[in-house]
């Protein structure tokens, strides 16, 4: 089989995006969370004026008050929810795939909301958008994990019901300090 140089250039750079989301989760300092955006705290923080997404059978239900780009984003992750597995640099060469990682679950559900072009590793996410909490969505990001919560439901691919990407109520064993917050326009 022939390989040509763009197809190892890509490889390599899953095999690299792999490493960090399969990795510990690296710890940053204070100071470099407090200049990334991070929010140096648990996110206990409530919803938009107590407009909080419904979970119904590992799906997320939007509040009717939310805006068309966040239902879209919900409905994007629900497509690939507990239906997809999880699996090392999956979803980097295409949305559509049988298995995503951590941030390229993230990259897929934000798409479905055209809020990003293509997916990014979690240090990717760690610049994206602007820095801090969002009122409906906020991506967390690490050099080695990301996450988000969206209507103050957390999708994830750790510490979820079964595997691969999938909903949960509450932050789980998820602690944001070691993450930088980031979120996109009014959302």
């Amino acid at each position: 089989m022939l390989i040509n140089s763009f197809s190892m250039r890509r490889a390599g750079l899953a095999a690299a995006i792999a490493l960090a989301c399969l990795g510990a989760l690296v710890l940053a300092g204070p100071a470099a969370i407090a200049s990334s955006g991070g929010t140096g705290t648990a996110d206990s923080s409530p919803t938009v004026r107590g407009h909080k997404a419904k979970l119904r059978h590992g799906k997320a239900i939007p509040p009717k008050s939310a805006p068309r780009r966040v239902k879209q984003v919900i409905d994007a992750a629900n497509e690939i929810a507990k239906g997809k597995g999880y699996c090392s640099g999956g979803g980097y060469s295409s949305w559509k795939s049988p298995c995503y990682d951590c941030s390229s679950a993230v990259s897929y559900a934000l798409h479905g909301g055209g809020l990003i072009k293509q997916a990014k590793p979690p240090s990717g996410l760690m610049n994206w958008g602007r820095a801090r909490k969002g009122q409906w969505i906020t991506v967390y990001a690490n050099s080695g994990h990301a996450f988000m919560k969206v209507a103050g439901l957390r999708f994830d691919t750790a510490d979820t019901k079964g595997g691969g990407p999938g909903w949960a109520d509450g932050m789980g064993w998820e602690r944001t300090q070691s993450h930088v917050a980031r979120h996109k326009g009014p959302f």
